[in-house]
């Protein structure tokens, strides 16, 4: 019997995690529950999954999840969401918060050696040397729960080992296109929050939607690569694939491509990241070729998502680069979703913010969340000059 934390519970993620862990109660119990709003919907995974833990963003938040009913244990903030990531009981922690807020609990929970199922895909994009250190002398297991990078890693034929001694030459990311896949960049200036969030493929939460949209998810995605795999920029290829049935490949030298397929449903790799290296059952059904059809490819274009330029460009520049393309992001996109500028304004206000903002050595934390901290200065400064015309 393992326990597990889930951060994040109440997002896409972290519900389908819970789905998953509900058809083994054999092998796993849920230890704790975190979640930053939502809160009569956690209050109800407190009834259903009667954790022992549960911690919220705010301190009044405690009171209302008591009106609720919930009798579990409730802590607030990041120090109780560290708590939860490092307890002793704890064997697995799902990392499904979604942007820099997870940094700090997943990286407690790689220092405390935990097996570490990754779908906080920030946190390695901010701090990759740092992170990937840290799981190496705390003795974590990383598994990576992002489709793509699972993809990947069930690929390899040793994982753990380097790609050179495997005979790997390239990574290819696959990628749907999103909503806006064949919308001219004129077209695209007036697209709405409520559009970006359409995603033909995945049910995501809106900030993840939107970074599909404009194909940063697949930058960072191309950030993390690198560091999950210890690969080159341009040893990573992203190619969209429209029917999302190919979720990523792997190329070695001697002409071998490794794909990884099944349907578009987060519970396929997050069962096996949580089992590795046994399998389990998902709930989703297997995939039935016959009823594919065709498989489709086609390159990105950067001039219509230029957001894969500058997330590509920040990886080869190093440093406190991808901290602060990641945080001028997260601010661009919050103020896309409020209406506060356009939807091709969300590549200027990053590309402004690294003109303005010096990239620095990420060898200490507390660099990396100070360029965090100035990048989104900046980013909220840069938003009024790309106020959405009225």
């Amino acid at each position: 019997m393992q326990n597990v934390t889930v951060l994040g519970a109440t997002g896409s993620i972290g519900l389908s995690t819970l789905d998953v862990l509900s058809r083994h109660p054999e092998s796993y119990r849920i230890y704790a529950l975190t979640a930053h709003s939502r809160m009569a919907e956690l209050a109800q995974l407190c009834h259903h999954y009667k954790p022992q833990r549960v911690i919220v963003a705010r301190a009044a938040q405690v009171d209302e999840l008591a009106g609720l009913g919930v009798t579990a244990d409730i802590g607030v903030g990041e120090a109780g969401l560290v708590e939860v990531s490092v307890a002793p009981e704890v064997q697995v922690v799902m990392a499904a918060i979604v942007g820099a807020a997870g940094l700090i609990p997943t990286l407690a929970a790689v220092q405390a050696g935990k097996r570490v199922l990754l779908a906080n895909k920030e946190a390695l994009v901010m701090t990759g040397e740092l992170f990937m250190r840290a799981a190496q002398e705390h003795g974590a297991t990383l598994l990576p729960v992002d489709s793509e990078h699972n993809a990947i890693f069930q690929c390899m034929d040793r994982p753990g080992e380097s790609v050179h001694e495997q005979g790997i030459e390239r990574l290819i990311l696959t990628a749907s296109g999103g909503p806006f896949r064949d919308m001219s960049l004129e077209a695209m200036a007036g697209v709405t929050p409520a559009q970006a969030i359409k995603h033909p493929r995945w049910s995501m939460g809106p900030k993840i939607s939107v970074d599909s949209a404009t194909l940063m998810n697949k930058g960072l995605e191309l950030i993390e690569a690198c560091w999950l795999f210890a690969v080159r920029p341009d040893q990573v290829q992203i190619v969209i694939h429209p029917e999302s049935i190919i979720h990523s490949m792997v190329q070695y030298r001697d002409g071998t491509t490794l794909a990884q397929l099944g349907r578009p449903d987060m519970r396929t790799p997050i069962a096996q990241a949580l089992a590795w290296p046994a399998r389990i059952r998902s709930g989703v059904e297997s995939l039935d070729m016959l009823a594919c059809g065709g498989l489709h490819f086609q390159a990105p274009d950067e001039d219509r998502f230029p957001c894969l330029r500058l997330a590509r460009a920040a990886m080869a520049a190093g440093g406190t680069a991808p901290a602060i393309v990641n945080a001028a992001n997260e601010v661009a996109v919050a103020a896309f979703l409020q209406n506060d500028t356009s939807f091709t304004s969300i590549p200027a206000i990053i590309a402004g913010t690294l003109d303005r903002l010096a990239v620095q050595s990420a060898h200490q934390l507390q660099a990396v969340l100070d360029a965090d901290r100035q990048a989104r200065v900046i980013a909220r400064e840069l938003v009024p000059r790309f106020e959405v015309e009225t």
